[in-house]
């Protein structure tokens, strides 16, 4: 019996915990996400009305400012990403440091803002997650609950980028700890649960406003050949990730190793201005021209450079010293693949392929692929847009397919590639 009440008690100080994890990871987020949307289309807004040419140092000054916080305010202490997290949670006794949750805030920030073609959704979960470390650290609910809290911050953070509580509570599962238990799944329904009432109340408009429409099982020979496309793209992403972290990492001058990146970037958004930041708006573009546009050769083109040249401008970004990850790159990527994937069938084949839906499920199959947790991308793809729900069977087919053969070529993800082929 006394047993029994300690155990209560103890998932009663779980349970609190999280609910004030989800609280502060929540607030972090919204104001992460949205003062960041807000800086970048104003900036990308005043530099296209004022001189294009300003592109092309405009992601040099954002990450140059990264570099002067990381040496001076945070002591030149790095930021790794999401390897960050695994790594604290490889030993009870090894936590993610309290300086981590403003530095991937502000250098998640800048990097977006000024056009460093990556997303926040990275800085936002590690700072999350260190905000669920810090909890463990200081309140003690229970000697096991760190990874409990851990994720707890994470699905606060992943909720209220995308909107989806599943996304999250997926996300938690699959990436980060992997694993499942009793009480790792109380922190988490606890935090998605407040996570939801809080976008609910605050912040419950989709991404984008395109309604999607009902999907036919003619479509699905053409959801797997885009598929397995969207899983070769997302491998040679990776690839360019792991390849661009290196390259940059054995330029010792620190002027150089930012500059060649950042003005690199720069170049590629001053061509292809869908490309500044996390080319969310750059994407509605794109998905509103499918619609509307008249279909020909010059309609093509820039599609397929933007296909090619976003997974190549996020890794310069992130090699120059950007903060960011692959989220947004492959969800950007993946869609307009779709697009590009469903125009040319019916242009040149006489398919009545749906345009969004195929966006949606290249995004599905990218995102799957590049961060190999399938579940974590339907869920997050069908909340970008209203009823995105409709789509799940297809949007499933899409990210398991993919995933499986990126899995197959390249058993790695950008997250998982360090650790595990060192030690295999």
């Amino acid at each position: 019996m006394y047993r029994k009440k300690v155990v209560r008690y103890s998932y009663l100080k779980l349970i609190a915990c999280s609910i004030l994890v989800s609280i502060i990871c929540c607030v972090l987020a919204y104001s992460l996400k949205h003062s960041t949307a807000y800086v970048q289309e104003k900036l990308s807004e005043k530099i296209s009305g004022f001189d294009p040419r300003f592109y092309i140092i405009a992601p040099s000054i954002g990450i140059t400012l990264i570099y002067f916080l990381r040496k001076y305010a945070f002591q030149s202490r790095k930021n790794k990403g999401i390897k960050e997290i695994y790594t604290t949670l490889e030993t009870r006794k090894d936590h993610l440091p309290f300086f981590k949750i403003p530095s991937h805030y502000i250098n998640g920030f800048l990097t977006v803002a000024f056009g460093g073609s990556t997303g926040v959704e990275v800085s936002t979960v590690v700072a999350t997650a260190t905000v669920g470390n810090q909890a463990y650290k200081r309140l003690q609910p229970a000697g096991a609950y760190k990874t409990e809290l851990i994720c707890a911050g994470a699905i606060a953070g992943v909720t209220l980028l995308f909107g989806s509580s599943l996304g999250g509570l997926f996300f938690a599962f699959e990436v980060i700890a992997r694993r499942y238990s009793r009480t790792l799944l109380l922190s988490a329904l606890t935090s998605m649960f407040i996570a939801s009432i809080i976008v609910y109340y605050f912040d419950s408009t989709p991404l984008f406003t395109f309604a999607v429409k009902e999907w036919r099982w003619q479509a699905i020979p053409f959801v797997i050949i885009l598929g397995l496309i969207g899983g070769v793209l997302a491998l040679y992403f990776t690839k360019i990730v792991i390849y661009a972290k290196s390259y940059f990492a054995e330029i010792k001058n620190n002027f150089i190793r930012v500059n060649i990146g950042a003005i690199t970037v720069g170049v590629f958004i001053f061509f292809l201005p869908a490309l500044y930041g996390d080319s969310y708006h750059g994407l509605e573009e794109i998905l509103r021209n499918s619609l509307d546009k008249s279909i020909d050769l010059l309609y093509f083109f820039p599609l397929i450079l933007l296909v090619l040249l976003k997974p190549l401008a996020a890794s310069l970004t992130l090699g120059a010293g950007g903060d960011g990850g692959v989220f947004a790159p492959s969800i950007v990527t993946g869609a307009i693949l779709g697009v590009l994937f469903a125009q040319l069938c019916n242009h040149y084949l006489g398919t009545q392929l749906v345009t969004i839906n195929f966006a949606l499920f290249g995004a599905a199959a990218m995102l799957s692929a590049a961060i190999h947790a399938p579940f974590t991308a339907i869920f997050i793809i069908s909340s970008l847009v209203p009823s995105g729900y409709v789509l799940l069977l297809p949007l499933l087919i899409s990210s398991l397919v993919s995933k499986v053969l990126a899995k197959n070529l390249f058993p790695y993800n950008v997250y998982t590639y360090k650790e595990e082929a060192v030690t295999k």
